[in-house]
């Protein structure tokens, strides 16, 4: 059984709007029902959490995912006051006959579920090459030069550009894995950016599928206008 976290538990505050980001409309529906929709449509995952703040609770249960038959969806959990503490909430209900575990920002409706389907396939493949690979997250190639600077505002070194890629979600791990990670992050209070943050410092090995730069994380005006364009270039969900 393959599960997929939706993490929705943000309060949007530098979109400025007076809905939290997460349910503003984006083309007709709530950016996070865009967001559940692929993880619904994607083959490989059996059950889907979704995490928000406790007053939406009954907001996310009727509006969406009651409105919008999202089956796959077994829990709307509370989130956490950050977005680590929001996937610990998640951790907790997790089934023992859970294999893999897609977690994903609930502002990144942009993906597809091929490309949900396509990480689960890639972690698989390359644990059976390495043991040690116990994760596999999207990542897209930096485009503009990368600079390592100072808190005297100096630049440090150049970072060549061909070996930077931007962080994205879906990261997906094994399950024990990232249970492993997550208890050990609590219990020596280590804060990370990341799921893969937590995996990596373990000794784990953490692979990467290319992904785009239109997989935006929807967090200010613009952001939500460039995704409003994408949808119509490529069409809604």
């Amino acid at each position: 059984m393959n599960l997929g976290i939706i993490t929705a538990a943000g309060q949007g505050t530098r979109l400025k709007a007076k809905v939290n980001k997460q349910f503003l409309v984006l083309c007709g529906k709530p950016i996070l029902a865009h967001t559940i929709g692929v993880f619904q449509k994607a083959k490989s995952i059996d059950e889907i959490f979704v995490l928000v703040p406790a007053e939406f609770l009954d907001y996310t249960q009727k509006n969406i995912v009651d409105k919008y038959e999202y089956s796959k969806v077994t829990r709307v959990i509370i989130g956490g006051e950050t977005r680590q503490k929001t996937v610990e909430n998640a951790i907790n209900f997790i089934s023992g006959d859970c294999k893999v575990v897609s977690v994903h920002d609930g502002v990144r409706p942009l993906i597809y579920p091929e490309d949900v389907d396509n990480l689960i396939s890639q972690l698989l493949k390359f644990n059976e090459e390495d043991k040690d690979v116990k994760g596999v997250i999207l990542a897209a190639p930096a485009h503009e030069t990368i600079k390592k600077v100072n808190i005297e505002n100096e630049t440090v070194t150049t970072i060549p550009r061909e070996i930077v890629y931007h962080a994205q979600t879906p990261q997906v791990f094994f399950k024990d894995v990232l249970i492993e990670a997550y208890n050990a992050a609590k219990k020596e209070n280590f804060a990370g950016t990341d799921d893969a943050m937590l995996v990596e410092r373990l000794g784990y090995k953490v692979k990467y599928v290319k992904g785009t730069h239109e997989n935006i994380k929807i967090t200010t005006p613009i952001d939500l206008f460039l995704a409003e364009l994408i949808f119509s270039k490529n069409g809604i969900h």
